[in-house]
């Protein structure tokens, strides 16, 4: 009896997998998986799930799960034949794990993270927080302990309508927003009720990207330069466009007053619908706050913004700010029974914003915020002077421009500090790898890394700091001198 056919468990898209510690995800995965065929959790001739179903449960890239499988076949733990998937590889008993003495100058996992994307946790108002709590549940109402409003609790979405307009310059009346358990949530929601295909920028979230396509919504890539998203590249089939305004995420940088009154024109003529990002609208330090584009036209932009950068992405609240013509679409397709945010966190954030905590606290995270960019700043300028760093004047992480080819190097070299960091190029959209600017074939990745420095504790920041500081690389040396040509013949 074939056993690569008959004795294995074909696993569904629950694969157990824990992926612990932060870094390159690629070989997060790859020890996973070798430590679930180690213990035997996963037993020879088990079948894996499709690297597309895996890759969506886990949130990776579906390339980061396929080079996963693939070098894994070549190591001998899984094997692949045509027609019958990925498997782990036939052995008469589960590999025993060999242990050796690790290597001093590479830890086992990072021990400093200046990975975009959270703010440090031990830094959450719990007090503050704590106060609130008490007023809201002391002043609640008897309904909101009974089945939610997919709309959310209209004392959140009042207190966010005189926030938002008094601080992102938003035109909203509280019936215009709608609730939702984060950013992605309100995606997830959006590309349910507009359809596709959309507009993103060539450099973003790949979570987002995947996110989309997991909802039939395909994504183009527009260019991205200095002054934002190109958005003469928008067309008339486009059905919506996914922009980041107020600082370009991840190249840094707000976009030109002339492209936003642009894109206003372009969702005018087509009937399109641009979303708006508004993901650290809070965080300036260099310049004036630069209101949301939603100000220029509510009813052909959607505002989606959260808390998870101002407060902790554990609290998963978020809303949209909605045109009229969505409100009822986006309620339904929510459902009858709000099943994501708590009401009482909703009432907790509604207290915490009109007592002026909301802002305390966004004064306070800014203040350190940018004393970290100037650490970072000063380091480079004492120990790296050649690497540029751009994106800083906004935000909670710094783009470090590196000389052409040595993006993955300083990436692995990191690793090898102990350091998780994320390369530029893990945000290129892949339908932007040979994108034709002017007729001609190029290429716009940049090499740099995505330095986020807001989530270290403060003692280990400086720690991080040095650690990033021995990972890049080095000057160029100068271009060798032409050797002398001998003298010409008589």
């Amino acid at each position: 009896m074939n056993s690569w056919v008959n004795s294995a468990e074909i696993l569904g898209s629950d694969l157990p997998l824990e992926l612990s510690g932060t870094g390159n995800r690629r070989a997060l995965l790859m020890d996973a998986l070798r430590e679930a065929v180690r213990s035997g959790r996963l037993a020879p001739g088990t079948r894996l799930p499709p690297y597309r179903s895996l890759a969506a449960d886990l949130g990776l890239a579906r390339n980061t799960v396929a080079d996963a499988y693939a070098e894994l076949v070549a190591e001998g733990w899984l094997a692949a034949r045509q027609g019958s998937g990925t498997r782990v590889a036939e052995r008469a008993a589960p590999v025993t794990p060999v242990h050796r003495a690790r290597t001093p100058e590479r830890p086992a996992r990072p021990v400093h993270d200046l990975v975009q994307g959270q703010p440090d946790p031990s830094v959450f108002p719990r007090t503050a927080w704590l106060a609130s709590a008490r007023r809201a549940l002391a002043a609640a109402p008897d309904d909101a302990f009974g089945p939610g409003d997919p709309h959310g609790r209209p004392e959140l979405r009042r207190a966010l309508a005189g926030y938002l307009a008094r601080v992102r310059g938003v035109r909203a009346a509280p019936d215009r927003i709608v609730l939702c358990s984060g950013a992605a949530h309100g995606l997830r929601l959006l590309a349910e009720v507009v359809g596709g295909p959309w507009a993103a920028e060539e450099y973003g979230l790949p979570f987002h990207r995947e996110l989309l396509a997991s909802h039939g919504v395909g994504t183009r890539p527009l260019g991205v330069d200095a002054d934002g998203a190109r958005v003469d590249g928008l067309t008339r089939h486009d059905r919506a466009v996914l922009l980041t305004p107020a600082h370009q995420f991840p190249t840094g940088g707000p976009l030109h007053p002339e492209r936003r009154a642009a894109v206003v024109d372009w969702a005018r003529a087509t009937g399109g619908l641009v979303v708006e990002d508004d993901y650290d609208g809070e965080f300036r330090y260099d310049r004036q706050p630069v209101g949301a584009v939603q100000g220029l036209d509510p009813e052909h932009v959607v505002l989606v913004g959260s808390v998870s950068k101002s407060l902790s992405p554990a609290l998963r609240i978020g809303w949209m700010v909605l045109p009229q013509r969505l409100i009822a679409p986006v309620v339904a397709a929510k459902g009858e029974r709000e099943p994501f945010s708590s009401a009482t966190e909703q009432l907790t954030l509604a207290d915490f914003i009109e007592s002026g905590a909301y802002d305390r606290q966004v004064r306070r995270m800014r203040q350190r915020h940018r004393r970290r960019r100037d650490q970072l700043v000063a380091a480079l300028h004492a120990r790296a002077p050649h690497v540029r760093v751009t994106g800083i004047a906004a935000g909670l992480h710094a783009v470090l421009e590196l000389p052409p080819g040595t993006e993955r190097s300083a990436v692995r070299a990191a690793a090898w500090q102990g350091l998780a960091v994320e390369g530029l190029g893990d945000y290129l959209h892949p339908g932007a790898e040979h994108r034709t600017v002017a007729g001609a074939s190029c290429v716009p990745h940049r090499d740099g890394l995505v330095v986020g420095y807001a989530t270290p504790a403060e003692p280990a920041y400086p720690e991080a700091l040095d650690a990033l500081c021995r990972s890049l690389p080095p000057v160029s040396p100068p271009p060798a001198p032409a050797p002398p040509q001998p003298p010409a013949a008589p």
